[in-house]
């Protein structure tokens, strides 16, 4: 196909790891277009890999709501930053994913500039801060959903949105029965157990040593058992090997999530999109998430509006999976359910079933050419 007669400047806007590589994806889907794109914006090694000049890179300092505070005033520059070079430059289209703490601001710099905004994963206002919707309108010209159920909620309130499958399980194959596991012969004594506290920093800070905690908890009950975490690079893995307590043993791997998984037979995870990969190669998981007990007791309560907080027991419209969200101070009662799962290898058969089931409609081809065609339909 013939390039299109014209150069495009995308500007595009990631502020987590998770996003760098969706960014990433987008980027070289939209490489192989016939649409010349000149991409710019703020993001991490794999947007710039990818061919996408960096005014700033972004992603380390990704941080959980109560860890934020202290890096307002770094956040604030950049915006104002990326509000000047939108004054200043030519751009045909902003993007931004994920992260709307950030984001809102972006889109809404974007939109006074008279720039278009596309949303590339649509913020959960269904679970939280539902108010926010007009604010949303007001700053997006296209939403792209990556939960079925987002589209319709949206649509019905006023939102040009489209369900463009989940990025993070592009990768996977296309036959679900491969993921599916065999408990047959399965003995808890023998078990091998992933620990996933997360990609942000933050969150391995309040969570990988739980973690290990509840694994060596678990140790002393199945000696034979092995653990393996994941990291999202190289960096990351740095921080879990110099956080790892005292005679505790764990493999350690970078890559994709959803591939520690599916060598597992259960899994430890940090709430969060992780869930998503965990469950769509079957493995069954005990989630858990830690956060200010104050700011939880004050505000955190009241603005969560869904029954359940774990992305998996959303869908699932039930609590599929144990979620302990926030735990706080006591590890006993995620060390007693994990046992308990542990101890039903029948039970995991179902539960890896049903999680593939459940994960079946995310898998809707692959989410970044899907972006692309949009992104190039609003360049037009």
């Amino acid at each position: 196909m013939p390039k299109v007669n014209k150069t495009y400047r995308v500007f595009i806007s990631a502020a987590e790891p998770s996003a760098d590589s969706h960014c990433a994806a987008l980027i070289t889907a939209l490489s192989q277009s016939s649409y010349d794109i000149n991409f710019v914006g703020v993001g991490g090694p794999k947007m710039a890999s990818a061919g996408c000049e960096l005014l700033e890179t972004t992603g380390h300092k990704a941080a959980m709501l109560y860890k934020a505070f202290s890096q307002i005033g770094h956040y604030y520059k950049l915006i104002k930053r990326i509000t000047r070079f939108f004054k200043s430059t030519k751009v045909d289209l902003v993007l931004v994913c994920d992260s709307p703490a950030f984001n809102f601001h972006i889109a809404k710099a974007a939109k006074k500039a008279g720039i278009k905004t596309l949303f590339y994963v649509a913020p959960q206002l269904w679970a939280w801060a539902g108010w926010r919707i007009r604010k949303l309108r007001k700053c997006c010209d296209k939403l792209c959903c990556i939960l079925p159920f987002e589209q319709k909620w949206f649509a019905e309130k006023g939102l040009n949105t489209i369900f463009v499958g989940n990025p993070l399980l592009d990768e996977l194959n296309a036959d679900l029965g491969t993921y599916r596991k065999d408990y047959a012969n399965f003995e808890p004594k023998n078990a091998k157990i992933a620990l996933m506290p997360g990609s942000r920093t933050a969150e391995i800070n309040s969570l990988w040593k739980p973690m290990q905690t509840i694994a060596t908890r678990l140790k002393q009950k199945y000696p034979a058992a092995t653990f393996v975490t994941v990291a999202v690079d190289h960096e990351r893995e740095k921080i879990l090997k110099a956080a790892q307590i005292t005679n505790f043993r764990c493999e350690y791997t970078v890559g994709l999530v959803s591939d520690t998984a599916s060598a597992a037979d259960f899994t430890i995870v940090a709430s969060g999109s992780a869930t998503l990969q965990v469950a769509a190669v079957g493995c069954p998981m005990v989630i858990m998430y830690q956060t200010s007990k104050i700011l939880w007791h004050l505000v955190g309560w009241w603005l969560v509006k869904t029954k359940y907080m774990s992305l998996v027991n959303v869908l699932a419209d039930k609590e599929l999976m144990p979620e302990f969200m926030p735990y706080f101070n006591s590890i006993e009662p995620i060390v007693q359910k994990c046992e308990q799962l542990l101890a039903d290898g029948n039970n995991l058969a179902r539960i890896s079933t049903e999680l593939i089931k459940l994960s079946a409609p995310l898998r809707f081809g692959s989410a970044s050419k899907k972006v692309a065609q949009i992104v190039t339909q609003m360049l037009d």
